[in-house]
């Protein structure tokens, strides 16, 4: 029976996995919004497919950070100096993925306003584009989820010392982001007025992390609370169309 206990986690370790679990929620929403965004380029037949990979590796570079933590630690070391500022390896990672969140979002809430596309192509032209669109969408992928990992890491290391709850926690997390990046992505894409919040979203995301690249650091809660009210202020006119329609 002792031995058997000894298997049951405490009520702490599982207070602990469930607030750690509701932050990586949290945290890991702009990288759904990214995700979903970029995939929605692709052919609708690799969307899903897209989706499930970005996330997949979300998760391990997440994990992969956790059993690396006497690195994370070095990041935050003087590397550089620029103009008498001081930059260290996670200031300019953060500057660099914030420079290039921006840049995304701009050039797609331009292809969005001016409504730019691409010619058609043959089928063997657009197969090899297809190929390449999917490659390319999974390395961007990647390179923000490094970014975006430094945050949920840091966080998880300040809420618990259990590495297993931190991993449990991320693993959970991810869980829940992939069962619903399919409802949010086809949400997204059925109301251009949401999308271009989202890109706003994430356009206040990168100046963020440009920011704080330059140590000056800016609360979440705030950029959080913001997109939640314009979300909710859209989804009202959303509902107010409908109910115009029927009348």
């Amino acid at each position: 029976m002792e031995n058997l206990l000894a298997f049951v986690p405490s009520l702490d370790v599982l207070g602990a996995l469930f607030t750690l679990t509701v932050l990586e929620i949290v945290l890991g929403v702009d990288n759904v919004i990214f995700i979903s965004i970029l995939a929605e380029k692709l052919p609708a037949s690799m969307q899903a497919r897209a989706r499930m990979v970005g996330l997949a590796a979300a998760m391990l570079t997440r994990i992969a950070l956790l059993f690396s933590l006497s690195l994370i630690m070095s990041l935050t070391a003087p590397l550089v100096a620029v103009a008498g500022h001081e930059f260290s390896g996670r200031d300019l990672i953060l500057l660099s993925g914030g420079l290039f969140l921006l840049y995304k979002s701009v050039k797609e809430m331009h292809h969005k306003v001016e409504g730019a596309g691409e010619e058609g192509k043959g089928a063997e032209g657009a197969v090899k584009a297809a190929s390449f669109s999917f490659v390319s969408t999974i390395a961007q992928i990647m390179v923000l989820d490094i970014v975006f990992s430094l945050d949920s890491v840091i966080t998880a290391v300040g809420m618990s010392n259990n590495l297993y709850v931190m991993i449990g926690a991320i693993v959970i997390a991810v869980g829940f982001m992939m069962f619903s990046a399919g409802a949010i992505s086809s949400f997204i894409s059925r109301h251009p007025a949401v999308k271009l919040l989202a890109l706003a979203f994430l356009l206040l995301i990168g100046a963020t992390l440009v920011a704080e690249g330059f140590g000056q650091h800016v609360a979440k809660g705030y950029i959080y609370f913001a997109m939640a009210f314009s979300v909710c202020i859209e989804l009202l006119n959303i509902r107010m169309r409908r109910n115009g329609l029927r009348k």
